[in-house]
């Protein structure tokens, strides 16, 4: 039976995992909504808490 699977695919034109692998890696990125949700919230968030403690550190002690 997998056998017969097989030679399907090869007369297709080749199997899912090859034509996999030719989707460039950013297109893949963009292709999902949920990783571009995520990283949207992620890397904002990221910068905005490395923003506010560099922030907190160059403010001066007080005397």
């Amino acid at each position: 039976m997998a056998e017969h699977e097989d030679q399907a695919r090869k007369e297709e034109g080749g199997s899912m995992d090859q034509f996999g692998a030719d989707v460039p890696v950013m297109q893949r990125i963009l292709d999902s909504p949920f990783l571009l949700l995520f990283l949207g919230i992620t890397i904002p968030t990221v910068f905005y808490l490395v923003w506010g403690i560099m922030e907190i550190i160059s403010i001066p002690i007080a005397k």
